[in-house]
């Protein structure tokens, strides 16, 4: 299981996704300040990964903490719950993590816990939610395993594996699961521009596991799947609305319109805690847009012209009709998705 993200003594130290497969870099988070910033700039990224990573960037500003009364301290935890909360607007884990962290914290000033208590407590609330989210991957490969053919050839689309998680990774853990249960399993990533995180982060994990694996450029998908080429298609999803809909990297949309018209299920792989009952569909869901540069540039290499306008939007919504199933810790959810979130 790759080390996505680990303490090391008082410290976090994660692998910078920015520099995969060239290089393994580990970089290392002294304050919460540097969190903030390891996720603002994708140093790690992947909607369960962040959400961890804050959970853990609370604890350790917390840790870091000179506050000797619990009035300064719970200041100080509330300005590092903002700081965080304003990294990346559209995966709800984050979110979901702040909350999960502010409620423990509440929980111990109700109790009339110290200051080094409450800094105990922060710590094992966060290494709780990395250790559940190891599980909960592992529970999404062992259910999505079952809908995988014997022998599978699997689109996928970005990077939702343990590079995205605390480990094992979410649609890459349905592929994972089907290998372990003795699947025949080959995989088409998409290389996801443009940040090509399937180009330089899918593909390398697999590779590393001995899996069979093809990139291939994001215009490739329809052409092989008119070939037959592609038996099902498993994604993972950083927020999941109240109806099914769905958002994940910008392209997922356009990979599910095709499978749609070629007849190929279209699986959604996420844990709970990327479903968001509050938020009612998907055009609710904020979308981030980044920098011009990823689109204007790979590296150093410019390849659009000045002057040109950009968009960059982060992610799209795939709406739930197009979605065969959604994979998650609990379970299989198939439509009609609202009634079976909601139960």
């Amino acid at each position: 299981m790759l080390p996505t993200i680990a303490w090391q003594d008082s410290d976090i130290v994660m692998i910078d996704q920015r520099k995969l497969p060239a290089a393994e870099v580990y970089v290392t988070c002294r304050s919460v300040n540097e969190v903030a910033k390891a996720i603002k700039t994708m140093v790690i990224r992947g909607a369960p990964a962040i959400g961890v990573c804050a959970a853990m960037g609370l604890a350790l500003g917390a840790a870091r903490s000179k506050a000797t009364g619990t009035k300064q301290f719970t200041t100080e935890f509330q300005r590092n719950c903002e700081l965080l909360a304003s990294t990346r607007p559209t995966a709800v884990n984050l979110f979901w993590a702040i909350e999960r962290m502010k409620q423990s914290f509440a929980d111990g000033a109700l109790a009339g816990e110290s200051v080094d208590q409450l800094k105990s407590r922060l710590r094992i609330t966060a290494d709780g939610i990395h250790d559940d989210d190891v599980a909960s991957c592992r529970a999404i490969g062992a259910h999505g395993a079952p809908l995988v053919p014997a022998e599978a050839r699997i689109l996928t689309h970005c990077n939702a594996g343990a590079l995205a998680t605390a480990g094992y990774g979410t649609a890459l853990g349905v592929i994972r699961g089907a290998v372990e249960a003795g699947c025949k399993v080959s995989v088409l990533a998409d290389e996801t521009r443009p940040f090509l995180q399937g180009a330089r982060l899918t593909a390398w994990e697999l590779v590393k596991d001995g899996i069979d694996t093809t990139v291939i450029t994001d215009n490739m998908a329809g052409a092989i799947m008119r070939q037959g080429g592609v038996d099902l298609v498993v994604v993972g999803a950083d927020r999941i609305a109240a109806n099914g809909d769905t958002a994940n990297k910008i392209g997922t949309y356009t990979v599910a319109v095709l499978a749609q018209a070629h007849g190929i299920p279209f699986y959604v792989a996420a844990p709970w805690s990327t479903i968001d009952l509050a938020t009612a569909d998907g055009d609710a869901i904020p979308i981030e847009e980044r920098d011009a540069r990823e689109v204007t540039h790979v590296g150093s290499t410019q390849l659009a012209p000045e002057g040109a306008s950009i968009r960059n939007p982060s992610f799209d919504v795939t709406p739930h009709q197009l979605i065969t199933a959604i994979i998650t810790d609990r379970g299989i959810l198939r439509p009609p998705f609202i009634e079976n979130l909601r139960a």
